[in-house]
């Protein structure tokens, strides 16, 4: 991707108020529009009920103080006060009126370029570095989780323990798996267990604040099982009990580990 290429060297400012012109700017128009359009009629539904309930009460005012100096009473208010009120309330109105149509009328204007980024996916990067197994999108992760999951799942029903998958529970970790009986008919505690898949070539693990708090609070119950996965191969499960050492720092959300460092005090007996 060198500063030869076409794309790059060509007039980029010209291709994005081209864009702009006709992708960007008429929907955003129409959202513009369309919200003060919404606001102003609302306003303008409150606005009417209030001032023509106004403007009809001091309509009837001045019908009967009308008639009542014709039937020859001295009211305290003159007519006059009451149709000048009439008048004040209905020009108040129709002022309104034109303010609120004045804010529907929305005019797009051109768009100019004030700057620019050039954005290099993480995942091209790590493909030009050599990473080939690198999975930045959130199909390529969630089909590695779903093949880890499926791994340690398996493992776990191999040595003949009841499994849960508790992954959409928010518990702390993904599978609870329920060891047999002893033979004197003592029951062993659950396995509590936190399931990470990678992608093979990748060097790190990231474990979120939760992850962490949650393993130090289980102890012994508390395993973090390594799933390498390699298109549709896995290997592992790698299982690492008591993985971490302490709890993270205030504000630390997430900790990223060596995954060498783990899968070497890991194994795949338990």
């Amino acid at each position: 991707m060198g500063s030869t290429s076409p794309w790059i060297t060509g007039d980029l400012e010209a291709l994005a108020l081209n864009h702009a012109v006709q992708a960007l700017v008429p929907e955003h128009f129409r959202e513009v529009k369309g919200r003060r359009e919404r606001h102003a009629d609302k306003v303008l539904n409150a606005v009417n009920e209030r001032l023509v309930k106004e403007i009809n009460y001091w309509s009837d005012r001045y019908i009967k103080l009308t008639d009542d100096m014709k039937a020859g009473k001295q009211p305290r208010m003159r007519p006059e006060m009451a149709r000048r009120r009439v008048d004040e309330l209905t020009e108040r109105l129709n002022q309104r009126r034109r303010e609120l149509d004045a804010m529907k009328q929305v005019v797009s204007s051109t768009p100019v370029v004030i700057g620019g980024a050039l954005v290099i996916p993480q995942g091209l990067l790590a493909q030009r570095r050599g990473e080939t197994q690198f999975s930045v999108d959130a199909q390529s992760r969630a089909r590695i989780e779903l093949l880890a999951m499926q791994a340690v799942m398996d493992a776990e029903r191999a040595m003949g323990h009841q499994v849960f998958d508790v992954s959409d529970q928010k518990c702390g970790w993904d599978v609870t798996a329920r060891p047999p009986a002893n033979p004197d008919g003592s029951i062993l505690p659950d396995r509590h267990i936190e399931v990470k898949g990678r992608a093979k070539g990748q060097s790190t693990i990231t474990v979120s604040r939760n992850e962490i708090i949650y393993g130090l609070n289980q102890a012994d119950k508390f395993w973090l099982a390594i799933v390498i996965v390699e298109g549709e191969r896995v290997e592992g499960p790698y299982y690492v009990q008591k993985p971490f050492a302490s709890e993270p720092d205030f504000g630390v959300a997430s900790i990223n580990y060596d995954l060498g460092e783990l899968l070497a005090k890991g194994s795949t007996a338990t």
